[in-house]
């Protein structure tokens, strides 16, 4: 993928489950685009493109924002995918192929052997492109303001983990956040979210799965309180194996993707999506699990840094700003 971007000078823009198929510090990768994790950065280079070639990517509403980036019969449309079923069901089509997605790029990379790579200009809009988001990033992540911003969660997490990682993000509320502003330096999967079925407490059981996939890397769980609920039975399954598992709590005492969505669509007539405030930490020490709860903004950083030192399963409770409260990278929240 990245020879035959850097051939085409192609900007390279993901799905979330895409996330890993190039560094996110590559030169031409934009980063994750559509209505979930994506900004308005992202969306203007898909929207200038004169040429979309979708590889092992369904085009689906997600990813396109409901079909309106990129517009239908703005450019041209090339489409990559094993499924025939899948080609030209959401774009009219002017190439398809029907194959593996590494097999294709190999053969494509191959094709335009004589191709020498080449500047265009490509790397001069994602680079502008980049700082911008960057820049709106940071005036969110550097906030001092309690409840904690979920911008300044990722922040400490990047700066206190190593490249290679494995998160692992529940959903809702971690799974925009993370999908938007983590910067994942390292081509491989080292993002894991069930965004697509939406199921809520998926991120502390499949973290034991990364664990053991990945044994002798640091695996981050990442989860709303509302999965915590779900799943933290789980945690006496993860003491008694004595799994270095660091799982991170965003507590704000509600269903968050719900209620910002009641608030958007449904003129905020809220129902059925607040419950009591818990402190998770006081609940996974009970279980035997190390934990902290944080509640400054000052004071994230260290107890992130020392869950990573614990040595054994950790949990930190972040008190955090509420989702339909909050700047969500979320398309269908910003007005």
């Amino acid at each position: 993928l990245q020879r035959v971007a850097e051939r085409l000078d192609a900007a390279v823009a993901t799905t979330i489950s895409g996330q890993g198929s190039i560094s996110e510090r590559h030169p031409l990768a934009v980063g994750v685009v559509g209505s979930n994790g994506g900004t308005p950065e992202t969306r203007a280079l898909v929207d200038r493109a004169d040429l979309v070639i979708f590889v092992g990517c369904r085009a689906g509403s997600v990813t396109t924002e409901r079909w309106r980036h990129p517009a239908p019969g703005a450019m041209p449309v090339a489409h990559v995918d094993v499924d025939a079923a899948t080609i030209g069901v959401n774009y009219r089509t002017e190439a398809a192929v029907v194959g593996d997605a590494r097999l294709v790029l190999d053969a494509l990379d191959e094709a335009l052997g004589a191709v020498a790579p080449r500047d265009s200009g490509t790397r001069a809009a994602v680079a502008a492109a980049r700082r911008a988001k960057a820049e709106r990033f940071a005036a969110l992540a550097k906030s001092d303001e309690a409840p904690i911003r979920p911008e300044r969660l990722v922040a400490e997490l990047q700066a206190v983990l190593p490249d290679d990682a494995v998160i692992v993000a529940d959903p809702g509320t971690p799974c925009p956040y993370f999908s938007a502003w983590y910067e994942f330096a390292r081509p491989g999967r080292h993002f894991i979210s069930n965004r697509a079925h939406g199921a809520l407490g998926y991120s502390m059981s499949a973290a034991v799965g990364a664990h053991y996939g990945r044994p002798g890397k640091t695996v981050v769980s990442v989860m709303g309180d509302g999965s915590f609920g779900f799943t933290c039975g789980e945690l006496e399954t993860i003491v008694r194996n004595r799994l270095p598992i660091v799982f991170v709590v965003v507590s704000n005492a509600v269903y968050g993707w719900i209620k910002a969505g009641q608030k958007t669509q449904f003129g905020q007539r809220y129902f059925s999506v607040d419950f009591s405030e818990s402190n998770h930490a006081r609940i996974a020490e009970a279980f035997g699990v190390k934990a902290w709860r944080v509640t400054d903004p000052n004071g994230l950083r260290a107890a992130l840094s020392a869950a990573l030192d614990a040595g054994g399963p950790a949990l930190v409770d972040v008190v955090c700003q509420p989702l339909h409260e909050a700047a969500a990278p979320v398309s269908e929240w910003i007005a």
